[in-house]
């Protein structure tokens, strides 16, 4: 799987990215919601995790952004806003998924994995067919 980390906490998203690698992911990071958004943009990531609280875009700009320019990758949010309120304005914005931090790496990567399967899983088109 192909995911962009858009994360500002230096220690935290290094982490997350080493973790995800040692489980035979390929990784970007990008510590800044402007330059976040502009990778994301970019076609090949299979599924991104987003900070909420991020310099110059927050990370609910960036994932509405994406949405209304048809952007559909799977989308975590991963953030220290864990009340209730916060996690159903980060799933309105567009996202996915919220994992409110601290997290175990391995919720977060079955969450990861859950993402991007219903995603294969809604391309793969059934065809029925009876006799001719």
């Amino acid at each position: 799987m192909n995911i962009l980390i858009i994360e500002d906490d230096e220690v935290a998203s290094s982490y997350l990215a080493r973790a995800l690698v040692d489980n035979g992911h390929a990784v970007e990071q990008e510590a800044d919601g402007m330059e976040g958004l502009y990778k994301a943009n970019q076609d090949g990531y299979d599924a991104l995790i987003v900070d909420r609280m991020l310099p110059s875009l927050d990370g609910l700009s960036v994932i509405e952004t994406l949405r209304k320019a048809g952007r559909q990758t799977p989308v975590l949010i991963v953030s220290a806003l864990g009340d209730v309120d916060e996690r159903v304005r980060g799933l309105r914005s567009g996202g996915d998924d919220y994992l409110v931090k601290p997290y175990a790496f391995a919720e977060l990567l079955a969450r990861l994995e859950v993402l991007t399967d219903r995603r294969i899983a809604a391309q793969v088109e059934t065809v029925l067919r009876v006799a001719d």
